[in-house]
């Protein structure tokens, strides 16, 4: 049960770090008009989306190959899009131009990325250590 578990895992992440890296290098290449649907973009959140993708595909193969590792690409993870964040809170504090729906996205990604970082942790670390 826990292989299928992480197997499914692994599928979702990847699925989920496709999904952000093709919307992150749309905005930043500016491809398919993205750029012009999304409005007043924050650069620097697209940034740590796209490496944050770019972890989440490491991830999915260490979620798949059970590698302990992954928990720790996931932490990154985590921490590049906290930082984004708290960076944004400040750039929306003085006064920069931004999209509410970034601030409900970003939270979104964060908590889903701590709830990948929180399973990897339980099915591969915990594992591994006993």
């Amino acid at each position: 049960m826990k292989k299928l578990f992480s197997s499914v895992l692994a599928f979702l992440l990847a699925l989920f770090g496709l999904l952000t890296l093709f919307l992150s290098t749309s905005i930043i290449f500016d491809l398919f008009d993205i750029r012009i649907r999304e409005g007043q973009y924050v650069l620097f959140v697209v940034v740590a989306n796209f490496i944050s993708s770019l972890l989440y595909l490491l991830a999915a193969y260490g979620f798949f190959r059970k590698r302990k590792w992954t928990l720790h690409l996931l932490a990154a993870s985590a921490t590049v899009l906290c930082v984004a964040f708290f960076t944004l809170l400040v750039y929306i504090y003085a006064g920069g131009l931004y999209e509410t729906k970034t601030i409900g996205a970003l939270i979104f990604r964060i908590l889903l990325t701590f709830g990948f970082t929180g399973s990897a942790y339980l099915l591969i670390n915990k594992k591994i250590t006993k």
